[in-house]
């Protein structure tokens, strides 16, 4: 059997709260990787109050969160997770987000997209997958696009950033779509 957790640049894993925390207080103070990433304005967190935060992060059976480690090294660069929003319909939302500069754009947020994917399909027996993401971020749409997403609406002046009304898209991908590409590979 394959490894799930393993792709050909990233594993997924866990991570305690306390190095979860010092790596997210290190990204909240990215204001770039905020907003590519959020739509709320950017704040800044405590540590304290951030390792609250995770630490919160109670395990239950409609969130899935998962720490994106290099395969070469034990490092938190950065995490991926899906919100089942409805387990009648099979349906989930995705989050990514890579923190460490240094990794963007090379591959890795397209290998750990790969990886979640396979893992709500395969593991959780989901049918759709979606997320949304900001029009302006276009190295995450392409990776959306590499892992087999489908533009499926964009919701116009969806929120502010520096003074500018920008949109939103929303991407999904059908289980039966994956498999398809599965096949051809």
């Amino acid at each position: 059997m394959k490894d799930i957790y393993c792709g050909t640049l990233v594993r997924l894993a866990s991570f305690s709260p306390e190095v979860m925390a010092r790596n997210f207080l290190k990204w909240d103070r990215d204001t770039e990787m905020q907003r590519l990433s959020d739509v709320v304005p950017t704040q800044l967190w405590s540590e304290k109050k951030i390792k609250e935060y995770v630490e919160g992060w109670k395990e239950s059976e409609t969130s899935y969160r998962f720490a994106i480690c290099p395969l070469e090294e034990e490092k938190f660069i950065g995490m991926v997770s899906l919100w089942v929003s409805s387990w009648n319909h099979g349906e989930a939302w995705l989050g990514i987000y890579i923190g460490e500069r240094e990794y963007w754009g090379k591959g890795y947020g397209t290998d750990a997209m790969r990886l979640i994917v396979q893992y709500g399909f395969t593991e959780l027996n989901l049918r759709r997958i979606s997320l949304g993401l900001h029009a302006f971020n276009e190295r995450a749409l392409k990776s959306y696009l590499k892992v087999g997403f489908q533009m499926e609406g964009c919701e116009r002046g969806g929120f502010l950033r520096d003074g500018v009304r920008c949109d939103d898209y929303v991407m999904g991908l059908l289980r039966e779509d994956w498999i398809a590409a599965q096949s051809a590979r």
